[in-house]
């Protein structure tokens, strides 16, 4: 598999793009802010690839603000969980007052197609079999990317050594503490996660690492 990525300029948000190998078709994963399409379209051409599809795991703007000119540019769908659909259009609705002030200005709206995922929605394109798991904790619609049981694509579910934060409108840490006992703590120690912000890493080690998630196998462990 062509895993390739770039962070975006603004809070470093990993854009991920994954395919099957170089020349083949692509999938696009949270291309961010500002708009990023010049730095989605240098990878697409470095290694000679044709976009299909953007997977979004979450609608904070941060991962969500080049989806629109990304999709419009390639007329390609966006898939985003049904619960973090309206962010595309409504980002205000996941953001503090302060933040959505700094963007005075801005307007946003869904891209032309647009494909809600459910969990267990399953994609089958460009060789890539993606199962959606659904997430919530982060935003309602949290979702992370399981993809030909070989990569989890976990937006900002799970990162290195931590988790992402729960106190923006829509988060909940009791919804963060379920998702990561009843859909981290099960999947496979080898897959190889690919995070929202930060260096890659692997469920073992997160396992073995993570401070969020220690208690939480003790306590599953435990029953």
């Amino acid at each position: 598999m062509l895993i390739t990525s770039f962070a975006a300029p603004m809070f470093a948000t990993n854009c991920w793009i994954l395919a099957t190998g170089a020349g083949n078709e692509c999938v696009i994963v949270d291309p961010g802010m500002p708009n990023v399409s010049d730095s989605v379209a240098m990878l697409v051409d470095q290694h000679r690839l044709k976009p299909v599809a953007i997977l979004v795991t979450h609608g904070h703007l941060d991962h969500t603000f080049s989806v629109r000119p990304v999709a419009q540019g390639y007329e390609i769908p966006a898939y985003i969980h049904s619960e973090d659909r309206v962010l595309l259009a409504h980002p205000e609705k996941a953001h503090g007052v302060d933040f959505m002030s700094t963007l005075k200005g801005e307007t946003f709206s869904e891209p032309t197609e647009v494909r809600e995922l459910k969990n267990g929605s399953e994609i089958e394109i460009v060789g890539l079999k993606i199962r959606a798991i659904h997430s919530p904790g982060h935003t309602r619609g949290s979702v992370m990317f399981e993809i030909n049981n070989e990569v989890l694509v976990s937006g900002d579910v799970l990162f290195r050594g931590s988790i992402g934060r729960t106190d923006l409108p829509t988060g909940s840490s009791i919804d963060m503490e379920d998702t990561l006992i009843r859909r981290v703590l099960p999947l496979r120690d080898d897959l190889r996660v690919l995070p929202g912000h930060g260096p890659d890493t692997t469920i073992a080690h997160e396992r073995k690492t993570n401070p969020y998630l220690a208690p939480l196998i003790k306590r599953v462990g435990s029953r």
